[in-house]
């Protein structure tokens, strides 16, 4: 008899056990879905519709992402730096009407080389064939003779476009 009770009990422990998982196990993508990530793509952007009646942007930080208000509730928001900040958006009395996560990762895929030459870094973009493309943590020499080049090259398509057709 008192073999068929304990057996009974721990029936029961277990059911408990059990149901106390289930509904631990359901309230962890509950609570994700509360508090939405959005993940970008370094130096990509995204469109993000804000809530009515907003009157504040705040981003956690801006080194990371950063937001340009558009019209119709929309915010164009741009990968800066890798890592995790947040965007907070305020009514007029300052109630907080949506805060969401942001997580800003580095491209991968197929057309993303990195090469590695000891602890120095050299990104590429092979779409479809492989040219230099800066990326925070390059190697400075590499990022700063490419950065210096498309800085010259944006300059000099820009002095072209600002002769007068007759000194081209």
């Amino acid at each position: 008899m008192m073999a068929k009770t304990l057996r009974r009990a721990d029936a029961n422990v277990a059911g408990i056990l059990a149901a106390w998982l289930v509904a631990a196990a359901c309230l962890v993508p509950c609570t994700a879905l509360a508090n939405d990530t959005l993940d970008i793509v370094l130096d990509q952007a995204t469109l993000m519709k804000l809530p009515e009646k907003v009157s504040t942007i705040v981003v956690g930080n801006p080194l990371i992402a950063d937001v340009a208000v558009q019209s119709g509730g929309l915010v164009v928001v741009t990968g800066k730096g890798f890592g995790a900040t947040n965007i907070i958006a305020l009514d007029r009395t300052g109630a907080v009407l949506m805060e969401r996560s942001i997580v800003v990762s580095g491209a991968s895929g197929p057309t993303v080389l990195q090469v590695y030459r000891g602890v120095e870094r050299e990104t590429y973009s092979c779409t479809p064939s492989c040219e230099r493309r800066i990326t925070l943590g390059d190697y400075a020499t590499y990022f700063s003779a490419t950065m210096s080049q498309s800085e010259a090259r944006t300059g000099s398509a820009g002095g072209a476009a600002a002769k007068p057709a007759a000194a081209r």
